[in-house]
């Protein structure tokens, strides 16, 4: 049987959520919910595609259109997530999803078609030059074995926070975790997303994601974000406040998420994508994860150059500089309206 491509619908979603499921190369963003979380939050075209052969699914593609005037047009699997691209169970679908999403750049006008691979399945698209990497690493039931696994200069600053007297908190609220996280944006000098756009995330997500809090005492000095997919747990969206760094509060928060997803059957702890060079993925390495290269693919419209919106872009010097000493509420206030743009 040919195959078929068709449109995302309502009615479809369950079963391109068991395809994604059933793929060992799925990941959570590629899940059918962020299509509708995108478009009705940020307001952007979606193109979610399904390739179908004799009446089952055997590809998806989630694929999302980013207009703006401050930051171009482009056509992105999947904005505001770290992976996407197509997946698929045969080669013909991942290859009539990819063409699929080449003949959309005439149509829709995009300067390109970004595929944010971790593990590639087109070949013959550019590939972004060294940028980002993803830190994963497995994690056991127990949790002694686990802190053992940290390398000790950074297991040293975990117990700090034990002595310190932090401790932890879940919750399903993103109030305290924005207020946080908003704070810690604006400090490095980056817009921050909506309050809406967190409460909307815990709304669609509410079977599988969670906030650690870390209090100091009765003040909460630090909050992430967590997904839980198949195995695996993923902080991802995470701040501290300035009072963290006095009590290691970052270092605790997120030996508490490892602990807690150990508890919980989660066996793989993934760190989420950071650029080479930064304080992030320094960070990340003294845990003890080794980088792995994520393969962006790209396809141009012709005499055009792959999207370059990320902070080290010598272009955004002056703003991030600028940004940093907004006060808060104007960062919050504008933040919201610059981020839609930089999915």
């Amino acid at each position: 049987m040919p195959i078929t491509l068709r449109p995302l619908e309502a009615a479809s979603e369950p079963a391109w959520d068991a395809f994604v499921d059933a793929m060992p190369t799925g990941t959570f963003f590629h899940r059918a919910a962020w299509r509708r979380l995108i478009a009705e939050e940020f307001g952007h075209l979606t193109f979610y595609t399904y390739a179908e052969r004799d009446g089952a699914i055997v590809g998806v593609l989630p694929l999302v259109q980013m207009k703006t005037l401050l930051f171009g047009n482009t056509l992105t699997s999947v904005p505001f997530c770290v992976y996407g691209g197509p997946l698929a169970a045969e080669a013909d679908a991942a290859e009539a999803l990819a063409d699929y999403a080449a003949s959309l750049l005439a149509e829709t006008g995009a300067s390109a078609v970004e595929f944010r691979h971790r593990e590639p399945v087109v070949s013959d698209w550019t590939e972004r030059p060294d940028l980002y990497v993803t830190f994963r690493k497995p994690i056991v039931a127990d949790n002694e074995a686990n802190m053992r696994a940290i390398p000790r200069k950074q297991r040293a600053m975990v117990r700090k926070g034990i002595q310190n007297g932090l401790s932890s908190v879940v919750e399903h609220d993103a109030t305290r975790l924005h207020r946080i996280y908003a704070e810690s944006v604006r400090n490095l000098g980056t817009p921050v997303f909506s309050r809406r756009w967190f409460m909307s995330l815990m709304h669609r997500f509410r079977d599988c994601a969670d906030i650690v809090t870390i209090m100091h005492g009765e003040t909460p000095v630090a909050s992430v974000m967590n997904f839980y997919f198949r195995d695996e747990v993923l902080p991802y969206y995470g701040g501290g406040t300035f009072a963290a760094r006095q009590v290691a509060g970052n270092d605790f928060m997120y030996w508490e998420v490892m602990r807690r997803a150990a508890d919980r059957g989660h066996r793989m702890f993934d760190f989420g994508r950071s650029k080479l060079g930064t304080g992030a993925f320094a960070f990340k390495h003294n845990w003890g994860f080794e980088p792995a290269k994520l393969p962006y693919r790209y396809k141009l419209a012709p005499g055009q150059e792959i999207p370059d919106h990320n902070p080290l872009n010598p272009k955004y010097a002056l703003f991030i500089a600028a940004w940093k000493r907004l006060p808060l509420l104007v960062a919050n206030a504008v933040g919201p309206h610059l981020v839609r743009g930089l999915g």
